[in-house]
């Protein structure tokens, strides 16, 4: 059997020389479609945007997320609403071995920031080593670096860091994600974090236990958080 990493460059070689001997489709309607896009421009411009702020504690516990003034440490931004264009990127990005669309994307996510949000530094959420070795990256850092380039600010991988390995979240309720990630996450070097602005990126929101547990970590080590997601799945 091949070693992992040699296995993926032979899997990227033969998607560039199909990239470059194919014409590419969107897989949204089929029309033609860059590559580092993924969709073409119509279904692009048909995904729903979003321009307001969530409260990932509100979600996680069933509450209206929306307007909520009472935990600013736990203000997410989502760009897309999560449909069925939305979903082909994201699925795309996270399982079909396309990091190079994260770029693309993370324009998306810099268009639904406020000017006055003001990061010191950006990061992701931290994907288990074991997963990150399955998957071959992580799908939120590298939305996170193409984000921190069009703010102008740093981009620090290793902020979190996932020390218990938890079962996927998919088929969980909200209670059970929240029981289920309680100490996975710690803070590397907390005294580096203390009253700067951490803005913390992932791909899909769905309860809001993730960026939650992230979110509360970070801001118990003193940082001041903010989190910023690709789509909000209603």
């Amino acid at each position: 059997m091949r070693p992992p990493a040699l296995l993926r460059a032979a899997v990227s070689g033969v998607r560039d020389l199909e990239a470059f001997a194919l014409p590419q489709r969107c897989p949204g309607c089929g029309q033609p479609a860059e590559p580092e896009r993924l969709l073409c421009g119509s279904c692009c411009e048909h995904v729903p945007v979003l321009s307001f702020a969530l409260c990932a504690r509100c979600l996680v516990r069933g509450r209206e997320p929306v307007g909520c003034g009472r935990h600013p440490q736990a203000q997410v931004w989502p760009a897309l609403v999560y449909d069925e264009r939305a979903a082909l990127l994201v699925h795309a990005l996270k399982y079909g071995g396309r990091p190079g669309l994260a770029d693309a994307l993370a324009e998306r996510l810099a268009r639904a920031l406020p000017a006055a949000l003001a990061a010191d530094l950006v990061t992701a959420v931290p994907l288990h080593p074991a997963r990150r070795r399955e998957r071959g990256y992580n799908q939120a850092w590298e939305l996170a670096v193409g984000l921190a380039g069009r703010l102008g600010v740093p981009a620090l991988e290793d902020v979190l860091v996932r020390v218990r390995h938890t079962p996927a979240q998919a088929q969980l309720d909200p209670e059970r994600r929240r029981r289920n990630l309680a100490g996975a996450f710690q803070v590397r070097e907390p005294q580096r974090y203390r009253e700067r602005k951490v803005l913390i990126v992932d791909d899909v929101l769905t309860t809001g236990a993730t960026l939650e547990a992230c979110l509360g970590t970070l801001a118990g080590a003193g940082a001041r958080t903010v989190g910023a997601v690709l789509a909000w799945a209603q």
